[in-house]
């Protein structure tokens, strides 16, 4: 990270922002335990605990993933949902996730059922949001079809598991940390990552195949300069 030095530390906290912020963006840009982003700090002359580098996490994870989705583009009207299994503390529970046409994630939502109820409040939550989508894609689970109804009445539902395989990939990098991490401890816990996770990567991944090389040099770029500027809005 590029954080400038010049800006002022935050209260409460012995390390400047940028050390800050770059164990955050290390922790979630790749499949790294908070000991392994201890060991980088380390060799770059900063001597921090495991529980350290975690607190930073918990603390400022939430704060870049707003600031990402205050300033994100507004997402297109076609949308693709899915769930998928996530075992909390030995208990079944599922992660519905939406993201639209160019594979941007826009909500999770962490739920102990996978019923039209909680479909429903996948939905709800999701329109309130971001307005009623154009087309929502879903595989076939039957407790998707009246709440997209209800939810989103002029939608175009498509409903064959086929057509999802945009969202299938977007679970990918949940199963990874998931293993980091030894599972998930609370259904708040997943939540919270998770939410924070999936925003930084819109960010820090983008769709490297469809872009040239110089093209990707400068999306990496300006994602640099976002979280440096997000940074610099950090406060304790």
């Amino acid at each position: 990270m590029r954080t400038p030095p010049t800006m002022p530390r935050l209260k409460g906290f012995r390390f400047p922002r940028e050390i800050i912020s770059y164990a955050v963006w290390a922790y979630h840009r790749f499949a790294l335990s908070t000991a392994d982003v201890e060991d980088l700090l380390a060799e770059r002359g900063v001597v921090v605990s495991r529980e350290t580098v975690r607190l930073w996490v918990n603390r400022f994870g939430p704060h870049f993933a707003n600031c990402i989705r205050r300033d994100r583009p507004t997402p297109a009207d076609k949308w693709h949902l899915d769930e998928v299994v996530v075992p909390i503390n030995g208990v079944k529970h599922w992660l519905w996730r939406a993201v639209d046409a160019d594979g941007a994630v826009l909500d999770i939502l962490v739920q102990p059922q996978r019923n039209a109820k909680a479909a429903r409040r996948f939905l709800k939550r999701l329109v309130a949001q971001f307005g009623h989508p154009r087309v929502v894609i879903t595989d076939k689970l039957r407790s998707y079809f009246k709440p997209v109804h209800d939810f989103a009445p002029g939608a175009d539902h498509r409903a064959h598991k086929g057509l999802n395989n945009l969202i299938e990939g977007s679970h990918r990098p949940t199963r990874r940390r998931e293993k980091i991490m030894g599972r998930f401890k609370s259904p708040r816990q997943a939540q919270r990552f998770l939410a924070a996770h999936d925003q930084i990567s819109i960010i820090f991944r983008p769709r490297r195949y469809r872009l040239s090389t110089i093209s990707y040099r400068h999306a990496r770029a300006d994602a640099f300069g976002l979280w440096d500027g997000y940074a610099a809005e950090m406060t304790a």
